[in-house]
């Protein structure tokens, strides 16, 4: 999730985050910033859904023409 970050990289991270934010608000915009990183993931998880569940779709309609111009053409000849 964090790349290449590692646990010095991470500390200097919060200890910025504590300057800035002070201790008493650090917790508060924690939750915060886990309640956005949880939305974007729900986001993320339905938008990737919806695509799967098109190109599922798109499958589906390819797959009907090819039998309709096959039982078209059998029942020509």
């Amino acid at each position: 999730m964090f790349g290449n970050l590692g646990f010095p990289e991470l500390l200097i991270i919060l200890i910025i985050a504590l300057l800035i934010f002070g201790p008493k608000k650090l917790p508060e915009v924690g939750r915060n910033i886990g309640r956005a990183i949880k939305e974007f993931r729900r986001a993320s998880d339905e938008l990737r859904e919806k695509i799967e569940d098109e190109i599922r779709a798109e499958d589906l309609r390819n797959l009907q023409e090819e039998l309709r111009k096959d039982v078209t053409k059998n029942g020509e000849g």
